[in-house]
């Protein structure tokens, strides 16, 4: 039979621009359809935008850091409004480059909504298109527990647009997305607390991080609530928002933002017309090359819920077109070792294993551990310290995580992942010669395990 297209992709989000791209480039005839914003949620509401403002909060920290060095500064004035303009403007930028990429690329691009009425058959706007593989990237969307007021809460998706910084911010959730704004509403001005149900925040982070950056956001003043939540939420008479928690105590802010998780987006998307199934997460069920239960059907990125990251999903598109266009070059993802950062204040960076994840696997572990007020903090009244921590294989020396908080973490934990990839021993990272005077030569320097 022939189809229209070879492949149809329905999102263009990272993952579903590279498959497309590059499937493009390999022969095939390709459309994409995509019914928000180029780019997907990366680009438009969450990682790029995201560390634009992390970028603004910093601000505040240079400006306070600077009389240390002779500066003597006037006092400063922040204008959300000009932030908010000039991160929509590289937004309208970004978009206008997936555009070109795609359409350069050879690529038919459909702004519309994508419903799949068939195996092999997808409608747009009332018009259908035939196509031998359909591959869906259509991401993941904020979740709000189901309360009593919950409309009156904003999530990651609307924060990027508020017309005003809020002047006290109620941030719940436990994750990095909740950590990272509660530091860049705080670094902006805002009076911030963050909720968290559970004990301590980042759940599934080294245990040595969590407790660190806990310790520094208490050092700059941020209020933070464990073990609580939110029962309810009700708008005050002065349009101020009240926030009843589960023990009965009320909190007032003029914004509660709730990063709780995030769904796959499968809403109108006509999968009840396929075979495809989904697993008891909710995530569309895949194997190993992220063809689902219907053959001719395969998704990737948020919607499968492995691990939802940009890069990731960015490699799993070009295995998808490697696997249907171009078999000889194609390589499977490797889940493991993959190096992310949290940009919180001070940013997490981290690789490999956590001390905790090591010991259940059945590892002899040594810990190196190092924290130190960082070179530039010396001239300053500035007491934040910085985290370095090493898991090491007591058996076979290899180094099997690399943590870190402080400045630069993200930057820094880029090459040790690269190190771990490779299969690095502690020795040879303590025989690398390091960058002096840098915090990054710490990893090389730590010599006495403390545990």
């Amino acid at each position: 039979m022939a189809y229209d297209f070879d492949l149809f992709v329905i999102g263009a989000g990272s993952g579903g621009v590279r498959a497309a791209r590059f499937a493009a480039g390999f022969g095939a005839k390709v459309a994409v359809a995509e019914s928000r914003y180029l780019g997907g949620t990366c680009v438009n509401v969450g990682c790029v935008p995201k560390k634009l403002l992390v970028y603004g909060a910093h601000v505040a920290d240079e400006m306070e850091q600077a009389s240390g060095y002779g500066w003597t500064l006037e006092e400063g004035h922040f204008d959300w409004g000009t932030l908010i303009a000039n991160k929509n403007r590289e937004i309208e930028r970004l978009n206008g480059i997936y555009r070109n990429l795609l359409v350069n690329s050879g690529v038919t691009l459909l702004q519309g909504h994508a419903r799949i009425t068939g195996a092999h058959e997808v409608e747009v706007d009332g018009k259908r298109y035939s196509a031998a593989n359909i591959l869906i990237a259509t991401g993941g969307w904020p979740h709000v527990p189901d309360i009593p007021g919950k409309e009156l809460a904003i999530t990651s998706n609307e924060a990027f647009y508020l017309k005003e910084l809020p002047r006290r911010v109620l941030v719940v959730g436990g994750g990095y997305i909740a950590v990272e704004f509660a530091g860049i509403f705080q670094g902006l001005g805002a009076d911030t607390s963050l909720l968290y149900r559970g004990d301590l925040f980042l759940r599934g982070f080294d245990g040595s991080v969590r407790t660190h950056l806990k310790e520094e956001l208490e050092k700059r003043g941020m209020d933070l609530q464990f073990n609580t939540d939110i029962q309810r939420i009700d708008q005050q008479a002065d349009g101020s928002l009240k926030a009843t928690l589960k023990d009965g105590s009320d909190r007032i802010a003029d914004c509660i933002f709730y990063a709780t998780g995030r769904r796959p987006m499968l809403d109108d998307l006509g999968l009840e017309t396929t075979g495809v199934e989904l697993d008891e997460r909710g995530y569309i069920r895949v194997d190993d090359h992220y063809r689902t239960t219907e053959a001719s059907i395969f998704a990737l990125g948020d919607v499968i819920g492995r691990v939802q990251l940009t890069p990731v999903a960015l490699a799993e598109g070009m295995a998808v077109a490697r696997h249907l266009f171009k078999p000889e070059q194609y390589r499977a993802v490797d889940y493991q070792n993959i190096p992310t950062a949290v940009f919180s204040q001070p940013p997490i960076g981290t690789v490999g294993l956590t001390e905790e994840q090591a010991l259940q696997a059945g590892h002899k572990v040594q810990i190196f551990e190092s924290r130190f007020r960082a070179m530039k903090l010396t001239l300053t009244d500035v007491q934040e310290k910085t985290l370095m921590k090493l898991v090491v294989d007591a058996d076979t020396d290899k180094v099997l995580g690399c943590h870190m908080v402080g400045p630069d973490a993200g930057e820094i934990i880029q090459g040790l992942g690269v190190a771990l990839k490779a299969g690095a021993t502690k020795q040879q990272f303590d025989e690398t010669i390091g960058v002096h005077p840098t915090a990054a030569e710490e990893f090389v320097t730590m010599r006495t395990a403390i545990r």
